[in-house]
């Protein structure tokens, strides 16, 4: 039997003054997604998931969850939680009682409400730390008790707003690794806001790209990463090469394209391009190489280093060479009003 999505949105508009924050956003996220909202600064994602929220009221459009009108509702009144980028504890209580301050406002049974915490401090990997205050925690644990204060209400909806930005990369990997783990176990439908694409392309199902208000493209991550829809998206997700050719643009990635050995012959329908390496740029496993090439413009290049030191790489600067890629890694670029601007 078929069922609504779990957030269907339509013609969605949030204006702030003479500013149109979000213009005309429709958007249906399935029950069980991790669903991620990417952009800028700016682009209206954050605002988008305050009125999914109810923290802010569209100005035209409608919201349903799991095919309820909630586009007036108070947030109270949502079947959602929100876990935001600065957790949000109550410093005073211990992270069991943190826990349990939802459960407590609803009037769950204390038994109950100490069930159900203990459980979810064991989902987020804290078990055992429920006597301890936030103070006594890491930046990372006192993400996870967000996040574990967040499910014990059991919420059809999670909405996180950046919640790793405060957290160094080396945290922020692991927890992206962990969200993934607790929302497939939890299977709650996860809203996940975010301006950064490794947090996008490591953890959704599906991504929207926000841009001035507007989704541009929405798709699973290798979609959206290998064939963008626009410009924007390519330099957005990612790096991406932008080259014209016969009147039409497109964009390829930097790791489809290779070096063509010296006085090898490349396959039939293979693109090759000759240049010189201007820059390179030794960033450990791989190299980014940027060549200028013989007909005018630049591309940039990425190459593992299996066999070869940084000493050598360096090196190449100045060096000529044939570069190539299959045509099935370009995408062709959709013009956007801003690109015809």
């Amino acid at each position: 039997m078929s069922h609504a999505p779990d957030i269907r949105i339509r013609g969605l508009v949030k204006r702030f003054g003479d500013v149109t924050a979000v213009d005309d956003v429709d958007l249906e996220i399935e029950r069980g997604e991790f669903f991620t909202m990417l952009g800028p600064s700016g682009s209206g994602k954050t605002t988008t998931l305050r009125m999914i929220a109810g923290f802010e009221i569209p100005d035209e459009g409608s919201i349903e969850l799991a095919g309820r009108d909630v586009s007036r509702l108070p947030p109270y009144e949502r079947p959602v939680n929100t876990v935001f980028q600065d957790y949000a504890l109550f410093p005073h209580m211990t992270v069991a009682q943190n826990v349990e301050y939802g459960l407590m406002v609803k009037r769950v049974a204390k038994d109950e409400r100490r069930r159900r915490a203990a459980a979810s401090l064991e989902m987020v990997r804290l078990g055992g730390y429920g006597a301890r205050k936030p103070a006594q925690l890491s930046g990372g644990q006192r993400q996870r008790v967000a996040l574990a204060r967040a499910i014990v209400n059991e919420p059809q909806v999670l909405l996180l707003d950046e919640p790793l930005g405060a957290l160094d990369l080396k945290l922020r990997q692991e927890m992206q690794i962990e969200l993934k783990r607790i929302q497939q176990e939890v299977g709650i439908t996860f809203v996940y806001v975010t301006h950064d694409q490794e947090e996008a392309l490591t953890m959704s199902d599906r991504i929207a790209v926000f841009h001035r208000g507007r989704i541009e493209q929405i798709g699973p991550p290798a979609e959206v990463y290998e064939h963008p829809e626009s410009e924007f998206i390519a330099g957005f997700v990612g790096v991406s090469n932008v080259i014209e050719r016969e009147g039409r643009r497109y964009t390829v990635r930097p790791e489809k394209i290779h070096v063509l050995a010296d006085g090898a012959q490349a396959p039939d329908g293979v693109r090759v391009e000759a240049g010189t390496v201007r820059d390179v740029q030794y960033v450990g496993p791989v190299t980014r190489y940027h060549v200028t090439l013989d007909r005018g413009g630049e591309l940039q290049m990425l190459a593992q280093n299996l066999e070869e030191g940084s000493m050598e790489v360096l090196a190449s600067k100045g060096r000529r060479l044939r570069l190539q890629w299959r045509p099935e890694h370009e995408s062709v670029i959709v013009e956007t009003e801003e690109g015809n601007a």
